[in-house]
């Protein structure tokens, strides 16, 4: 069943999502603003991203693309950013999208083709720090993208989920989906993630019990309706069995082939249920969606941040979609939030010092799970 389509951004309920926000908002931009602003740098706004910005301009705040006083290189820059990042994949990361030619060998010829392929992508066209929306003209429900290089993440079913999750806290329970071609494939099998989808995380486990606990953590993370890889379970159980776990269904996970993957859902619940973690999975029994489970989780990612399993940025990222957002924006975990924001604004993404900030967010990590949990207030 195909999840309900979002309904179109009207300018009242536009200037009910500027409320949410925590900057000034100045006059909305003219139908012949707008006009000026696609004409001048090439683009199109989407419908709802031209509703947004025609109730009011956020301003205030260098996250905030100024479209009507804004330095024009600047501007140039954030459009460009998305394309420059693939780009720099390309140069660093050996990167190559599925249905571009062969790639060359050399990396000046690898760079003309790519750069020829990206001419014909469409364009991403910033909203707030490094979150864009698709710029396709007269459409509405695209969803808003996180974008470093090609790590891409579906930051927002759509504008106002985006805007509902990132400032208020809450979100609207449509499925997140892609829908504009080429940026889809990061987030539906290449090399970002989906903030559905489970931790980008490195296996770390050591021991059985933490073998146990990565299976514990991806069925909590099942639990709150993140989406799994088949891969993902296929290489917990295997690391499971490596290290002497025993049940009767972990070897057939563990040794799933490629061709076999649409059992690993079934076989990863019999594996559940032969540790006695299935019947011991937290209920949802409070006003806040999956409270336990998320508390649960964020002290995971945590752990998998301070462990250097996950990338600072990226688990900021979870926390505060996932954790954060959803636990009601408890204040305590407000400096990890803050440093993420940090980590991610326009200024520091174009030349600050993300290494210094990585950092931070690594010893806020520490510091949290050195303190009582839930660290509530």
């Amino acid at each position: 069943m195909n999840a309900p389509s979002p309904p179109h951004l009207t300018l009242e309920a536009a200037r009910a999502l500027q409320g949410m926000l925590r900057t000034e908002i100045g006059p909305g931009l003219t139908e012949r603003e707008l006009d000026a602003v696609e004409t001048r740098f090439g683009f199109t706004f989407s419908a709802d991203h031209r509703v947004f910005l025609a109730a009011g301009l956020p301003r205030g705040s260098s996250r905030w693309p100024d479209w009507r006083d804004g330095d024009p290189e600047d501007l140039a820059g954030r459009l460009a950013w998305p394309v420059e990042g693939v780009l720099f994949d390309v140069e660093h990361n050996v990167f190559w999208h599925p249905a571009w030619p062969p790639r060359p060998a050399g990396t000046a010829e690898a760079l003309r083709v790519a750069r020829t392929e990206l001419e014909s992508v469409p364009q991403l066209v910033p909203v707030h720090g490094h979150r864009y929306l698709p710029g396709t003209a007269g459409e509405y429900g695209h969803p808003v993208l996180s974008v470093h290089q090609t790590d891409i993440i579906l930051y927002g079913n759509d504008l106002t989920d985006y805007i509902h999750h990132e400032f208020a806290g809450r979100s609207s329970g449509l499925l997140a989906h892609a829908t504009v071609d080429f940026w889809s494939y990061f987030v539906e099998g290449g090399p970002g993630i989906d903030v559905t989808a489970p931790t980008p995380f490195t296996p770390y486990a050591m021991t059985a019990q933490e073998a146990v606990d990565c299976i514990r953590m991806l069925a909590l993370e099942r639990l709150i309706g993140r989406r799994h890889r088949p891969e993902q379970l296929i290489e917990a159980g295997l690391t499971a069995l490596v290290l002497d776990i025993e049940t009767e269904s972990l070897p057939l996970l563990a040794g799933l082939t490629r061709s076999e993957h649409e059992q690993a859902d079934a076989l990863f619940d019999q594996v559940l249920d032969e540790l006695g973690l299935l019947q011991d999975l937290p209920a949802d029994t409070t006003d806040l969606p999956w409270e336990a489970a998320r508390w649960e989780l964020v002290r995971w990612w945590l752990r998998l941040i301070v462990n250097g399993s996950l990338a600072p940025g990226a688990g900021g990222d979870l926390i505060t979609y996932e954790g954060w957002g959803a636990l009601a924006r408890p204040r305590t975990l407000r400096p990890l939030v803050d440093k993420t924001a940090a980590y991610n604004d326009w200024a520091t993404i174009r030349g600050g010092d993300r290494g210094a900030l990585a950092h931070s967010i690594t010893e806020e990590a520490g510091r949290l799970l050195a303190g009582p949990w839930p660290p509530l207030g």
